[in-house]
């Protein structure tokens, strides 16, 4: 397509349509990632192992795809790839590259018997996770202009808890697979993070909850990654479950047992709480409120606790024998095969519009 003489030439694809949007680029579009894996190991868990393999390249492509979007905007757009990591809503975002990367890691393990893939991720995780926790969090707290509790909180800082959970998760996958003494090493690392992130957790919920019951509370403010507040605890219960499973093959593990059971509980019963609550909340939110209901990519972070809560459950069972608890996980994999749908259908459908739209009037 060229330009009639005397007018000027069209905007090139990637100067009208690629570039501007790598500006805009949320750190949370990693969530694709973790959705889409964890569905994957859904899927898996259901019987449907044709569906949890597609999923599973879906993941691959989508990790990949971003990790080069991340890497140009960082060339392109630096100032604002570092202003994003201190920004009190958007920072927390990026802690869903070390979540991808450990549910990757675990889909890798489980889904195609890829040790090697799997430590690669692993190893990204962990250097991810200590990046970006203490880069974050202390710009936090030293930054002179802050944003009160209101403007300045939302589940997505709980993202910092699933990115150390995933990575508790991933280290007790891999404890399974290797030998002695890397074992006890990883076993011990997995139950660091778990306690870790249930101690976050409890401190992060206590604001979140404070900000729910105390300052004023619009349609907008219900953002998706409130569903984090429950993906937190599921993710909780899956590591706890997985350190259960490992007890045999770790002294100290073997001893705290009984704890360990209970906190596990704990942490599935504070997921499962929040369930109702945050459907009443969306209910309120889209139907009462009439807020209106469009493609964000935010909403993977809705996705990942459903399929979250599906492992989670069925793994839970397992590890304690809960037999009565056996149709829950197939509910809510069949819940998040539903939603992943419907998020990647309109994530299509935006991907599309955004490409005619640069040429519409030529």
């Amino acid at each position: 397509m060229s330009a009639a003489p005397g007018q000027p030439h069209p905007p090139s694809y990637f100067s009208a349509v690629l570039d501007p949007a790598l500006k805009v680029l949320s750190p949370a579009y990693f969530g694709m990632v973790m959705a889409t894996g964890i569905v994957a190991l859904a899927a898996q868990e259901i019987g449907l192992p044709f569906v949890a393999r597609v999923l599973f390249g879906v993941a691959i492509i989508a990790y990949v795809v971003l990790w080069g979007l991340t890497g140009l905007r960082l060339l392109r757009h630096r100032d604002r790839v570092f202003a994003d990591m201190i920004d009190h809503l958007r920072g927390p975002g990026f802690f869903t590259m070390v979540a991808a990367s450990g549910v990757l890691g675990s889909a890798c393990l489980i889904l195609a018997h890829n040790l090697f893939a799997a430590s690669v991720l692993w190893g990204m995780a962990v250097v991810l996770w200590f990046g970006l926790t203490y880069t974050i969090f202390t710009a936090f707290t030293v930054k002179e202009d802050k944003p009160p509790l209101d403007k300045g909180i939302s589940g997505a800082w709980l993202l910092a808890v699933v990115a150390t959970q995933s990575i508790a998760v991933l280290s007790s996958l891999l404890a399974v697979r290797v030998g002695q003494p890397y074992r006890l090493d990883l076993n011990f690392l997995a139950l660091s993070m778990w306690l870790w992130g249930g101690m976050l957790y409890i401190w992060m919920m206590s604001l979140i909850f404070y900000r729910y019951t105390f300052f004023r509370f619009s349609p907008g403010d219900l953002s998706p990654p409130y569903w984090i507040n429950m993906g937190a605890m599921a993710i909780s219960t899956l590591a706890g479950s997985l350190l259960i499973l490992n007890s045999d093959d770790a002294p100290f593990l073997h001893s705290i047992v009984p704890f360990m059971k209970g906190f596990t509980v704990f942490y599935w019963a504070t997921g499962t709480w929040w369930i109702p609550m945050l459907v009443i909340l969306g209910i309120w939110r889209h139907v009462y409120k009439r807020f209106p209901l469009h493609y964000d990519p935010l909403y993977w972070g809705a996705v990942f606790p459903l399929g979250m809560y599906a492992v989670g459950t069925a793994q839970m069972a397992r590890a304690m024998e809960f037999h009565f608890l056996a149709a829950l996980p197939v509910i809510f994999a069949w819940i998040a095969l539903f939603a992943w749908m419907l998020a990647f259908g309109a994530y299509l459908l935006t991907l599309f519009r955004a490409a005619k739209a640069p040429y519409r009037d030529v």
